[in-house]
């Protein structure tokens, strides 16, 4: 039952009133035909030990309308597992991760910390499909959104300072290509692992026109430079941020809960349900052999 969510808990709090009137009903006193309410309690007592009216209802009949009760409410309260069969919802609310790997970064120990940061990440987001990108003077895609965070993170173990070939640092372009990646989904996120290098204004351009697809902006900043290398703004990637935020190094765990609690499946109750398949109807059928028991009693 790995992955067991509830769909609609709040219905869990009709449990609490249901107990309440299962407690009465063991409370309630033997049913006398309606002779109770003529005769005094003694009399009752009386005509009961010698056999005259009819006893209590053994525990297991007064039980059944609460636990009849107790399952639908169970049964609206939506238990569902993921589905495997929702390939349309592959792409929905990816997270693409556009890692810099720049002679700056790449030459110098920002190569493991942009390492450290892609695989982190990308494990903490597990639970939404996630892309990479990777850019120096060009960017490439190295992987499309996805749920196999497995082979991501291999394909991250493997970068070296001779992945990208050329010099130079262009974000905007690593932007470009997320645009074109992340176009057509109602919620996004773009995360750029960077020391800053090469944020120009065709950079801000392009996280402009992202933002204005509904995908939001955070970066990672790498503090471990190549030597010799020019140092960048220090509020480089703050001026890329769109709806996210600019992040040291160190606030790694920070930026991936942040992103967590931002997925939009999570929020979205339509797109939750069509990943999950909802037992509730089929554990509502369990509520029928204690309803049939009663019916048949009243027949």
């Amino acid at each position: 039952m790995d992955g067991l969510i509830l769909l609609r808990p709040l219905w869990l709090l009709a449990l609490l009133p249901l107990a309440g009137l299962a407690g009465l009903r063991l409370m309630r006193p033997p049913d006398a035909g309606g002779w109770e309410r003529v005769m005094g309690r003694d009399m009752l007592r009386a005509m009961g030990a010698l056999g005259h009216l009819g006893g209590r209802q053994p525990l297991w009949m007064r039980l059944l309308a609460p636990l009849a009760l107790a399952v639908l409410t169970l049964g609206l309260a939506g238990p569902a597992l993921p589905r495997s069969d929702a390939p349309v919802l592959a792409q929905a609310d990816a997270v693409v991760l556009a890692v810099d790997l720049s002679p700056s970064v790449a030459a110098g120990a920002g190569l493991d910390q942009a390492k450290l940061a892609a695989a982190g990440l990308a494990q903490a987001l597990s639970g939404r499909p996630v892309g990479l990108i990777l850019y120096g003077g060009e960017a490439f895609t190295a992987s499309a959104p996805t749920l196999d965070i497995a082979t991501l993170q291999t394909q991250i173990g493997v970068l070296d300072g001779g992945t990208m070939p050329g010099k130079g640092s262009r974000p905007a372009a690593a932007i470009g290509m997320a645009a074109q990646m992340l176009a057509g989904l109602p919620r996004a996120d773009l995360v750029l692992i960077s020391d800053g290098g090469g944020v120009d204004r065709q950079a801000v351009a392009e996280a402009d026109r992202l933002a204005a697809q509904g995908a939001r902006i955070s970066a990672l900043r790498l503090d471990g430079r190549a030597p010799g290398a020019p140092a960048a703004p220090a509020d480089a990637l703050d001026r890329l941020a769109r709806g996210g935020a600019a992040m040291a190094w160190g606030d790694m765990d920070a930026l991936a809960a942040r992103l967590a609690r931002s997925g939009g499946s999570t929020r979205d109750p339509v797109l939750r349900a069509l990943q999950y398949r909802d037992l509730g109807p089929w554990l509502a059928l369990l509520a029928l052999p204690p309803l049939l028991v009663m019916l048949r009693r009243q027949e």
